[in-house]
């Protein structure tokens, strides 16, 4: 038997607080929070992540399958409504943990490799053409 709507919106509110915690620690930054969902215009799930002055949109997920690809395309329809540099995808392993820091560490971060490379370039527009 599958999860009930109730359940799924459970665990995902428990993901999102769970991150937030760890990257408040990870951070030092107490002003990493949870947004309040918008709809078609949703912008993810965590707000005030930065670098180098660029907002990075975090998309969390802790479903029972994953669906890289679904949730990659939900990341970055939202990092285009945020306006943001990166949008990432925060996914709950199976069989590990979020209830301790250590678990909530080991959960994968998943990106496109366009935004992978816009991070190794510290944000700067990649390649040399105008494009």
């Amino acid at each position: 038997m599958g999860r009930s709507l109730k359940t799924a919106r459970r665990a995902g509110a428990a993901m999102e607080a769970r991150t937030v915690d760890y990257l408040r620690w990870a951070l030092d930054d107490d002003r990493i929070e949870r947004r309040h969902l918008m709809g078609a215009n949703d912008c993810g799930d965590i707000a005030g992540i930065r670098y180098r002055g660029h907002r990075i949109v975090i998309e969390c997920k802790n479903t029972a399958k994953m669906d890289v690809s679904r949730h990659l395309q939900e990341a970055e329809i939202e990092r285009g409504n945020d306006d943001a540099l990166i949008g990432v995808v925060v996914q709950k392993r199976p069989g590990i943990g979020i209830e301790s820091r250590d678990g909530q560490a080991r959960q994968l971060v998943m990106m496109t490799l366009e935004s992978f490379a816009l991070l190794l370039n510290d944000g700067v527009p990649l390649g040399g053409d105008a494009d």
